[in-house]
């Protein structure tokens, strides 16, 4: 599949994907050493959700504007709420039009001793970002394969943080590339905690790259942990829209798993199409 994300900004899968890189952010805050971020695949940054290319696919609308307006329980609020307010300071608390991307969300969470590098080869998104970024002393934009970037930049200086790996799927071999890269990485940096995103369109893709993300980590020393998180919002129909995708979590925050088991139940209704949504939480098998 080819996931330009301009037309996929603020749908259910960046509705997840964010309020999970929010949680582990703040987790990573609770300890005052400083935390790097490594975005492989950061995107522009920021989403004109007026403009055509958002317009056209209309999948905000089921997204991020449900998730606005949802009504969530005294437990689940807070845990939501820090994502919901990154996204309303991007609209001045009004309408929405705008929708931050990954490394927006992660600039939004840095305290003033983190630092955030965001890779982006596409010409176009790469200036938006750069843009978005501009003097911004504790966020580097590189034009640099995600790929290449992944063992690049690892170990970073600071020793804790997060890599965020959310590539566009354009690729055949996206997700053999994707187990792979992991693997290298994590080799350099089992310490590390790693936010993997992919659509689920195949049930035997997803369950293999799963695997092979839960042996790498289990395979290091010290061994890692891998959570796995889907999310549909209705039947996945062959050759139709993206309805289910995934997130793998390695050396998540112990606190996380709890999170979601609140958070995930209450996602259901609001970004369920023609029903409720459903959703997956385990911890796979190496």
């Amino acid at each position: 599949m080819n996931y330009r994300h301009a037309f996929h900004a603020g749908n259910f899968a960046d509705v997840l994907k964010h309020i999970v890189l929010t949680r582990i952010l703040l987790y990573l805050q609770e300890k005052p050493a400083a935390f790097r971020i490594i975005d492989t695949h950061a995107g522009a940054g920021r989403y004109d959700l007026t403009g055509a290319e958002a317009e056209r696919s209309g999948e905000w609308r089921t997204g991020i504007a449900r998730i606005m307006q949802a009504r969530f329980s005294e437990k689940a609020l807070p845990l939501v709420k820090p994502y919901l307010d990154i996204v309303r300071a991007f609209n001045n608390g009004a309408e929405l039009k705008a929708y931050p991307g990954s490394p927006l969300i992660a600039r939004a969470l840095l305290r003033p001793q983190d630092r955030l590098t965001a890779c982006e080869l596409e010409p176009n998104a790469r200036k938006l970002l750069i843009d978005a970024l501009r003097r911004d002393e504790q966020a580097r934009v590189v034009d640099l394969s995600g790929w290449t970037a992944l063992t690049a930049f690892v170990p970073p200086k600071e020793r804790r943080g997060l890599v965020l790996i959310d590539p566009p799927f354009e690729a055949s071999d996206e997700f053999e590339q994707l187990a792979k890269g992991f693997a290298a990485a994590y080799e350099k940096w089992p310490t590390g905690s790693y936010l993997i995103w992919y659509p689920v369109k195949s049930r035997r893709t997803a369950d293999t790259l799963a695997r092979e993300v839960a042996q790498a980590a289990a395979a290091s020393k010290p061994a890692g942990k891998c959570l796995r998180c889907e999310f549909s919002v209705a039947p996945q129909q062959a050759g139709g829209p993206l309805a289910s995708c995934g997130l793998l979590i390695v050396n998540a925050p112990w606190t996380l798993q709890g999170e979601l088991k609140t958070i995930l139940p209450e996602l259901e209704k609001p970004l369920g199409q023609g029903g409720a949504g459903r959703f997956r939480l385990e911890v796979p098998k190496p």
